[in-house]
């Protein structure tokens, strides 16, 4: 899962693009880019870590011109090391950056395509690096010097024609413009927005809203699933549907866990998604356990907190806050390794002992993934004196892994592949569990949204929105991701770095 901005204005954008990637560090917190146009002058910088470190004053005084583009990532299978981090670049034709969000199902296959046919090398181990060149050759048909909306609409359509998977992407073309283009099932968000300046109209495009509300845009729509748009070098906008086939299946976790809670994607309140999940849930305890004897509801911060908050309302029982956090630790679902998820729940949350003393309390999350930081959670409750400790998911079990751009673990680390709910609370150490049902969270996201038919909710129940995940493709992913694997590829990216830098 990455955070991607592009803008196109009539001042320069450095300071913007910092900004406007600072509100998208929640999506991704292993390294940070942006690159910039002045003229046909290409200006980067990159590399791996927060945005507050990637980016010092001498570093953003380089960043010259009106237009350019940004990203954040986290590592998804197989890239650790600091050559994976964003923007890419091409110089051929015309000098194109490019900002990714996503994962091609068909990365090697197009792999060996570029080589083979177009004679393109690709010098790292991302798929966006080949999304890049897949959308660089194709706009090499262009003849001319010049660049028309009508040759980057035809540059998208040869993207959607040749890659599969999910792909929210900007890119720039050094001194004619930004485009930004999303897969024809519209998983990952992408959306657009416009400021009136006295200079004319600025653009902006984002992973989520709350970066065009930040920076003082309107927001204006999401851009649609196989829809490019284009804002050429005089600042004018153009947009064209540029795949056959569209069928908008945004991905629901985007709305349990990845987005920010004053964000807006496909006409969803991400905020109000949440509280009808915790309301749904509220509904199934009562049900299940209408005895339940909870004394008191406490969130897991900070995203399961909304759907906390109304999760008691329902009940009638007390809400309060039992865990502070530290919040100069980052994210343990999106860290590396097992070893630094478990080191780092002690350092992010620490009880507030009052909070458990003597009481049946609900501990309530957006998600369980692989349960070991559920697991310590609960033992922190207990030895804060918990009487009884019950948790509850905002979301239904995970158990398959993601293959459109969030790097869940392999199957077989996934704590609800092959268990039911009573031995995932043993392994936890809950006296009870409960889950979302499936039905209640896609109610929850699309009860205000009559435009998504469907979403994708592959991790849940194992069915993938693009068609083309077999068992061979599976297996080859949880290869790439189990710990293991992990362990000895970061060990593999040291070695490299050290030879780098020496």
């Amino acid at each position: 899962m990455c955070g991607i901005i592009g803008i196109a204005a009539n001042s320069p954008v450095n300071q913007a693009l910092y900004d406007g990637l600072t509100v998208l560090q929640h999506r991704g917190q292993d390294a940070a880019g942006i690159m910039t146009c002045d003229d046909d002058r290409i200006y980067l910088r990159k590399s791996n870590g927060l945005v507050r470190d990637v980016f010092h004053t001498r570093h953003m005084m380089r960043l010259l011109g009106n237009i350019g583009i940004g990203h954040v990532r986290y590592p998804t299978a197989g890239c650790f090391s600091s050559a994976e981090a964003q923007p890419f670049y091409v110089n051929s034709p015309f000098g194109i950056a490019l900002s990714h969000n996503g994962n091609l199902t068909n990365a090697e296959d197009l792999k060996r395509d570029l080589f083979r046919e177009d004679r393109r090398h690709i010098n790292t181990d991302s798929d966006s690096e080949i999304l890049l060149n897949v959308f660089a050759h194709e706009l090499q048909n262009v003849s001319k010097m010049e660049v028309n909306a009508a040759d980057v609409f035809a540059a998208v359509a040869g993207v959607h024609r040749r890659c599969k998977g999910a792909y929210a992407v900007i890119t720039m073309i050094a001194g004619r413009g930004i485009v930004g283009f999303r897969d024809p099932n519209g998983i990952r968000p992408l959306v657009l927005g416009k400021r009136e300046t006295k200079d004319g109209t600025d653009y902006i495009l984002a992973s989520e809203s709350v970066a065009v509300d930040v920076l003082g845009y309107e927001f204006m729509r999401d851009v649609a699933p196989g829809e490019a748009v284009f804002v050429d070098a005089d600042g004018q906008l153009h947009s064209q549907q540029c795949a056959e086939k569209t069928e908008l299946t945004p991905c629901i976790f985007e709305h349990v866990y990845f987005a920010r809670p004053d964000s807006i994607m496909d006409g969803v309140f991400v905020y109000k998604a949440r509280m009808r999940m915790g309301k749904y849930l509220a509904q199934k305890i009562k049900r299940v356990y209408p005895d339940h004897g909870i004394d008191v509801v406490l969130p897991i911060p900070d995203t399961s907190r909304t759907s906390a908050l109304q999760l008691s309302y329902e009940l009638g029982v007390k809400y309060s806050e039992g865990f502070i956090k530290n919040r100069y630790i980052g994210r343990t679902f999106i860290m590396p390794g097992q070893k630094e998820r478990k080191k780092s729940v002690r350092q992010k949350l620490n009880a507030i002992e009052s909070e458990f003393k003597g009481k049946n309390v609900l501990l309530v999350d957006d998600s369980i993934v692989r349960g070991t930081t559920s697991k310590q959670i609960i033992q922190m409750a207990r030895d804060s004196g918990a009487k009884n400790v019950y948790f509850a998911s905002a979301a239904p079990p995970v158990r398959y892994p993601n293959v459109y751009g969030i790097d869940m673990p392999s199957a077989h680390e996934l704590i609800g592949h092959g268990r039911d709910d009573k031995q995932i609370a043993d392994v936890i150490g809950a006296d009870w569990l409960i889950y979302q049902d499936l039905e209640d969270l896609i109610k929850a996201v699309n009860i205000k949204a009559p435009d998504i038919k469907r979403f994708d909710t592959s991790v849940f129940n194992g069915e993938y929105v693009t068609g083309d995940i077999n068992a061979e493709y599976l297996a080859r992913i949880d290869q790439l991701r189990n710990d293991t694997t992990r362990s000895e590829s970061s060990k593999d990216n040291e070695v490299v770095e050290m030879h780098n830098t020496a």
